[in-house]
């Protein structure tokens, strides 16, 4: 939680109110007119393009010609996206929490509140990770008669199945023992490894003998694949709804109240419930956003909880008390009514200490989403995310409010499995004016837009002890699909009838759509980057110079956006807590997701727009094997597979090689002439060796490492091949 006295932010008003948003006025003013300066040499920068090459390019070839005009292109898309990205800088807020208000002004008397956890694959994602999320929300510092916890499991696995009921057995031990000794964090294996030097008391010392024994039994279920004939037994009543051909697309709907809190609160143990909605091969079942609707549908006959929480399985409350942070903005007597969800920042346990795939986003989530709040409200990411029900079902800001009424009359299972069967959102809106929309790889941020566009805002929570933490990809591979994935939906949104260009006008401010626009156009971002690289080191290699001479007054621009902005991105990385070697790693990743990922995505964008492929829901694997985890601790890069992203990046990387060491042999064999190449091809010599700096890592999986994390053989022979073709081919232009 944060504190009103902190006085470096000046308040928005005075009052007592739950929360207060602050602002940094004196920082603000001093970027504003850092960005102007960069603005000013950009517009040079455009000026020197359209007027140098009538200048001094009458001779040019026609190949040199044709390079002008896409480096005249590429800098003004770099010009124009630059100027999107200033948006979430330009208006940052940050939102400082009452819990202690909140507790007096409402004691236990806290609005229902119904968490989420969806997970889809038992193999990817292990049903032991799962169960410590579970457990880590069912110990939330909330009433228990007033939380309930549900499990979606669109794998319909008997294995995550049988997890769960072992957690909700040791529930009954956990969740006392963490509200009586006050225990952070709440993840029952989080918390094991931080007491890894010793126990302060027995009782802890037996809880964690119980958590060892029962994590043992799910384990070797897990690693053999079947369940103990006695916990059958035991949990007949769930297994029985597992028909003898059921399989993880092809099943019934199963839903079991594990722990029903509603009618017994002796225990002081959340409503625990297990769902794995109907799936048939014959029916879309759209994914995450499929489950999360039906998650909506089977809790509101359960426990209707007011407000809802959704999580990712590998997302565990590392903060107990988020729910009550999330709740000082959403009962807010005062700003509150306006805002329809909370989003938390989307962090992980298992980063190096430089980060090494740069997962963290770390100036995202510390400054860019602050600035979208400012300008209406963050992204919602789909993690980590407190959500009014009626809102996501679809009420509009300033509609009316439905009064709900709590029943006394408990519907059985039979008659809830209904709402998650295949068939129960036929001539329906569900998908598309309620609950989390369909259609897009991602279905959070569409849906988040569209609860925007309806009139209402949202709001971004960072507190310094962070409320989610999970875990991020330990390969390159994984990362790259990921950042795929994200950037093919979020383009997907940018063409479709919700584009915050369009959809967005009149809806929701500039500032706000420009923010969702730094996002939507990851995508085609990829190709001036791609052809600004390329181009710049096959015309080093070519010797033709793309760049004012140095002495000259028009590399005075150049000069000042290529230092300035990297200047200030460090100390911008540094100030949000990272390291030097950290910034460097993710200067390396921005290059890799731009060059490989978002390439792709924008490719698979186009052939899903052209009816050539639908699109497909990635999980990203959330284990790794014992010699791929300890290299990714010692932060050497895995790459191990046949993948084309790794192919292109591979044929890049020594596209790249090639032209920098060609031109320093040339450099080298025309001493004389050396110090006009430096003067004319100075910037195109700093961007090649930056290039090749970068790629370093990539050099040695491909040309040095013979553990299994390097570079495929094939990938490697293949790359040299086709960069060896180009370096080529241009030479005889």
């Amino acid at each position: 939680m944060m504190r009103k006295e902190d006085n470096r932010f000046s308040t928005v008003h005075e009052e007592e109110p739950l929360f207060i948003t602050g602002r940094r006025t004196g920082r603000v003013i001093a970027y504003r007119v850092f960005s102007a300066s960069v603005f000013f040499c950009i517009c040079w920068i455009w000026l020197y393009r359209v007027t140098a090459p009538v200048e001094i390019d009458e001779n040019r070839t026609g190949f040199a010609r044709f390079v002008w005009l896409v480096l005249l292109a590429t800098e003004i898309w770099f010009g124009l996206y630059w100027i999107v990205l200033q948006s979430p800088r330009l208006n940052p807020v940050w939102r400082f929490t009452f819990t202690d208000r909140l507790s007096r002004r409402y004691g236990n008397d806290l609005p229902r509140l119904d968490v989420f956890v969806c997970t889809a694959d038992p193999v990817i994602e292990p049903p032991l990770m799962v169960v410590n999320t579970v457990l880590s929300v069912a110990a939330l510092d909330y009433p228990p008669e007033k939380l309930a916890v549900y499990l979606s499991d669109d794998g319909g696995s008997e294995l995550t199945f049988y997890a769960l009921a072992e957690a909700a057995e040791f529930a009954k031990v956990w969740v006392p023992f963490c509200k009586r000794f006050n225990v952070e964090p709440r993840s029952p294996a989080a918390y094991l490894s931080c007491k890894a030097s010793g126990f302060d008391s027995a009782d802890a010392e037996g809880v964690a003998r119980l958590y060892k024994e029962m994590a043992a039994r799910i384990e070797t279920a897990t690693r053999l694949g079947r369940i103990p004939y006695e916990a059958r037994l035991k949990y007949s009543e769930g297994f029985a709804q597992w028909d003898s051909d059921a399989t993880r697309r092809n099943h019934g709907t199963i839903l079991q109240i594990l722990v029903d809190g509603r009618k017994d609160n002796t225990l002081l143990v959340p409503t625990l419930v297990y769902l794995s909605r109907e799936k048939r091969p014959e029916h879309h079942h759209h994914f995450k956003a499929g489950a999360m609707n039906a998650l909506i549908r089977v809790s509101s006959k359960i426990s209707c909880g007011r407000i809802i929480l959704n999580l990712d399985c590998d997302m565990y409350s590392n903060n107990s008390k988020s729910a009550r942070d999330a709740l000082c903005i959403l009962l807010d007597e005062k700003e509150g009514k306006e805002i329809a969800f909370v989003q938390f920042p989307q962090c992980f346990e298992n980063l190096t200490k430089n980060d090494l795939y740069g997962s963290m986003m770390r100036v995202g989530y510390d400054v860019e989403f602050n600035g979208l709040d400012g300008n209406g409200g963050p992204l919602y990411i789909g993690t980590g995310c407190f959500h009014r029900r009626d809102v996501i079902c679809g009420r509009k800001y300033g509609g009316l409010k439905k009064e709900e009424e709590e029943s006394e009359v408990f519907l059985e299972t039979e008659m809830i499995k209904a709402l998650a069967s295949c068939t129960c959102e036929e001539n329906s809106q569900w998908g598309k004016e309620m609950g989390v929309k369909y259609g897009c790889p991602v279905e959070d941020v569409i849906t988040g837009l569209e609860i925007q566009c309806r009139g209402w805002k949202s709001a971004y929570l960072n507190p310094k002890n962070k409320a989610f933490v999970g875990v991020a990809p330990t390969n390159l591979h994984q990362m790259l699909v990921q950042h795929r994935r994200w950037s093919e939906g979020d383009f997907q949104v940018l063409l479709s009838e919700y584009s915050p260009v369009w959809y967005g006008q009149g809806k929701i401010g500039l500032g706000l759509i420009l923010g969702y626009c730094c996002y939507c156009l990851w995508a085609p971002s990829s190709v001036p980057v791609l052809l600004y690289s390329v181009v710049t080191s096959l015309c080093l290699f070519k010797g033709i110079p793309l760049f004012p001479k140095v002495w000259s007054w028009w590399f005075i621009p150049f000069g000042y956006v290529t230092v300035a902005a990297n200047v200030y991105s460090l100390a911008e990385f540094l100030w949000c807590g990272g390291t030097f070697r950290g910034w460097w790693n993710e200067q390396r990743m921005w290059l890799y997701r731009r060059t490989s990922s978002f390439l792709f995505g924008l490719v698979d964008t186009i052939k899903k727009k052209l009816g050539v492929s639908e699109s497909a829901f990635v999980i990203t694997a959330k284990v790794a094997e014992e010699e791929a985890a300890e290299r990714y601790e010692k932060e050497v890069m895995e790459f191990g597979v046949e993948s084309p992203m790794f192919l292109l990046l591979g044929t890049l990387g020594m596209l790249h090689l090639f032209c920098f060491v060609a031109a320093v042999m040339r450099l080298a064999m025309t001493s004389r002439e050396a110090g006009g190449d430096v003067q004319t091809m100075g910037l195109q010599f700093v961007i090649t060796g930056l290039l090749v700096l970068l790629n370093w890592p990539l050099y040695e999986g491909m040309l040095v490492r013979r553990d299994k994390g390097k570079m495929p053989m094939t990938v490697t022979v293949k790359s040299f091949v086709l960069a060896l073709s180009a370096c080529t081919c241009v030479a005889f232009l």
